[in-house]
């Protein structure tokens, strides 16, 4: 049936990809990815800290609804990251603490929900990371429909089964698995780049005259 299906994944991101992500920042990705890439500011931590990273088995769901993501959290394998887009609802939650437990005894990476969570405080004690975009007391319900390993998108974001997922503090982000390579080659150089200019700065000898050429160049008017 249209709308409630379940696929297979038939790709994943390799596992070595993901421990190498783990190191850079997710702001400096998402600058080598032209910052043309975004979850959306209202997906947020929820747990205590640290950063998630794994390859996205992804999960879309009625609103208020999570009958798909139980069957996505028996299908996990050690090392997946649970996506689900439930709409950015907030009326219901799709996970609280049971789930998020059970996720983290399984050896799941985390879990993204566009959409609301509950139990918050438990899961705020818990370095298992839960991103989500609001909490409510409020349960969800168990009568689909939804699908399983199909694109999700969240604020334009587009989120392929498989492809690596990396969030931190600033947020969420998705890397598509066939431009893992190129994309963490430009991130390590972006990263050790920042470094050098932080350096600088420590030091006192940060060059900030890039700022009136680029000012001169837009042909910025200085009144006296």
């Amino acid at each position: 049936m249209i709308g409630f299906r379940i696929y297979e994944r038939s790709e994943r991101v390799a596992p070595e990809w993901v421990e190498k992500f783990k190191t850079i920042p997710v702001a400096n990705v998402s600058d080598c990815m032209s910052r043309m890439t975004a979850g959306g500011a209202s997906l947020r931590p929820m747990h205590a800290g640290g950063v998630l990273a794994g390859a996205a088995l992804t999960v879309k769901t009625r609103p208020g609804d999570n009958l798909m993501v139980h069957k996505a959290l028996a299908m996990a394998q050690p090392g997946d990251v649970i996506v689900v887009d439930a709409g950015g609802d907030l009326t219901n939650a799709i996970i609280g603490g049971l789930m998020a437990a059970t996720a983290q005894r399984k050896g799941v990476a985390g879990i993204i929900i566009h959409g609301a969570i509950r139990d918050s405080g438990e899961i705020a004690e818990s370095n298992f990371p839960v991103y989500a975009a609001g909490v409510t007391h409020r349960g969800p319900y168990k009568d689909g429909p939804g699908e399983i390993n199909v694109p999700v998108s969240f604020g334009g974001m587009v989120i392929q089964p498989g492809d690596l997922i990396l969030a931190d503090e600033d947020g969420c982000l998705s890397i598509p698995k066939e431009d893992v390579e190129q994309i963490y080659e430009a991130a390590v150089a972006k990263n050790q780049a920042e470094a050098r200019t932080m350096e600088a700065i420590v030091n006192g000898t940060l060059n900030t005259s890039w700022i009136d050429k680029t000012l001169a160049e837009l042909n910025c008017e200085f009144v006296k």
